[in-house]
């Protein structure tokens, strides 16, 4: 390691550049649907890339008018107050020619002789941020704190080498979610179609607490630790709620914690769905035993009402559950209303359903189990890398 080098940020040539703050900076009015330049906010920058799916646009006139926080390809883009430390790197991928950023975030700007964009991404997603943040009811990152965080800059061919491993990695990721997003398109198009625009007349609903059993479940004590020590049982928090399979939980209780407290054993493929609070509407599919807290209603699968249809059944029902929620500090809905929902009774068409999408629900099973395999050996790895604990072989570009 003898080749690489300690430096701050700042002396190694990396630029910060802020949002224009001044008296041009779009107000609400300036904003559009469509126009010439892409104007970010935090939310459009995610904990590992871009999210384009609420763009606020300006115009050329408005864009023209601004002195700062244009991006250049390459750059990076930082989150810097509220949810500090986003990232996301602007290159060839991004369809959007003409981007600024707003004043909740920084550019950085690399020299590409010295810096490589791909591998400073990875550097900043493996940094403890906490010591950095000011603020306390709107975190922020000073740039100043920024410029003299230290960096072991190893040679370019290295840096390189070092972001195509981690690089390969996140792009089976992304390809794995992508076939999960395409799958579970293909078994919503089918319920859709089979369900709602090609409905029966002469089809029978009853209330779904008729046909599917229900169960809700409960917090055993924190006063008693011992019951999330070494414990060996899934236990599922409404936060945890996906809208995709969970395989894996935050916590995990003993079998004495399920006798001593209303937690009750559920079996795996049950649906879940939040009853409380922020998360209220959202699902979730178990693939194991699990327990979950009293803020979750689960939905138990049988032979006339499968899994894949409950699953599709809720997802098609989540904008029903949300606005049937009450209260006004914090919505909920019952496992009463949720019992009370219509459900067809065509369970020779609902059995048909499930036989036709089971090889794609397996399929996006075992893709997010991969994906976890590839996200945890990506983030054992990255500390590794970026210290020089584990070395990369590369070659050393010839000089033209």
């Amino acid at each position: 390691m003898s080749e690489w080098q300690l430096q701050t940020l700042d002396s190694a040539g990396i630029e910060f550049i802020d949002g224009d703050r001044g008296k041009n900076y779009p107000s609400q009015d300036d904003f559009l649907d469509i126009g010439h330049c892409l104007f970010l906010s935090t939310k459009n920058v995610r904990a590992n890339g871009f999210d384009f799916g609420d763009c606020q646009f300006i115009s050329a006139e408005k864009d023209e008018l601004l002195r700062k926080g244009k991006l250049n390809r390459g750059d990076i883009v930082l989150t810097t107050r509220g949810t500090v430390g986003n990232t996301a790197l602007y290159d060839e991928t991004v369809q959007f020619e003409h981007v600024r950023i707003n004043s909740g975030m920084v550019i950085i700007r690399m020299k590409p002789t010295n810096v490589d964009s791909s591998f400073f991404l990875y550097f900043l997603r493996q940094l403890d941020y906490t010591s950095f943040v000011s603020g306390s009811a709107q975190p922020q990152l000073p740039i100043r704190d920024l410029k003299q965080i230290e960096i072991a800059l190893p040679p370019l061919p290295e840096q390189k080498a070092i972001a195509s491993v981690l690089s390969s990695l996140d792009d089976k990721i992304d390809l794995l979610h992508r076939q999960n997003k395409t799958l579970e398109a293909m078994a919503e198009t089918l319920f859709r179609q089979w369900f709602i625009e090609e409905e029966k007349e002469d089809w029978e609903y009853v209330e779904l607490g008729s046909v599917v059993e229900t169960s809700s479940g409960g917090t055993p004590s924190r006063k008693e630790m011992s019951y999330y020590e070494n414990g060996s049982i899934h236990w599922v928090k409404s936060k945890e709620l996906n809208g995709s399979f969970i395989t894996e939980t935050e916590e995990m209780i003993t079998d004495e914690a399920v006798k001593k407290s209303s937690a009750k054993l559920l079996p795996a493929y049950s649906t879940l769905i939040a009853m409380y609070g922020a998360t209220v509407g959202e699902y979730a599919l178990i693939t194991k035993t699990m327990t979950c807290n009293q803020a979750v209603c689960a939905l138990k699968e049988n032979e006339a009402y499968p899994y894949t249809f409950i699953f599709m059944y809720v997802k098609n029902q989540k904008d029903e559950l949300i606005n049937q929620a009450v209260g006004s500090a914090q919505q909920n809905i019952s496992q009463i209303l949720i019992k009370k929902l219509p459900i067809p009774t065509c369970t020779a068409r609902i059995n048909e359903y499930h036989q036709l999408v089971i090889p794609w629900f397996k399929k996006m099973q075992l893709n997010v189990e991969q994906i976890q395999i590839l996200e945890k050996l990506r983030d054992t790895l990255l500390p590794k890398l970026m210290s020089g604990e584990v070395r990369v072989q590369y070659q050393t570009e010839e000089v033209a």
